[in-house]
């Protein structure tokens, strides 16, 4: 079984809220975000699939202003929450690379991608 890898309690991803982490799989960084929206966790890589690179310029802040999408702060990609689908932005209809999470015990953890 794959080892997981804590991100955070479970209360410092709040509901309506994103969050940026930056863990490591096999000694290269791994960089993946969280949204909790209706008490469900949604997790991705955190990368354009336009231009391949980090979706925020401001730690943490991967939401529209009403928390309803994801934007890229440097294109203005908007992707939903729930499927990482882009659907406004120079990415339309390509999707975020989904990363599994597990809650349990009061945390959250990532699930190492398999080789």
């Amino acid at each position: 079984m794959t080892e997981l890898i804590a991100l955070c309690a479970s209360d410092a991803l709040a509901e309506g809220a994103s969050r940026g982490f930056a863990p490591q799989i096999n000694g290269a960084p791994y960089p993946v975000f969280a949204v909790r929206k209706g008490g469900h966790v949604f997790a991705y890589r955190n990368l354009c699939p336009h231009a391949f690179i980090p979706l925020e310029w401001v730690p943490d802040q991967f939401l529209t202003s009403d928390k309803s999408l994801i934007q890229c702060a440097n294109h203005g990609a908007l992707f939903t929450l729930d499927t990482g689908q882009c659907i406004a932005g120079p990415c339309n209809g390509q999707s975020l690379i989904a990363v599994a999470t597990v809650e349990r015990d009061g945390a959250l953890y990532l699930e190492p991608p398999r080789p």
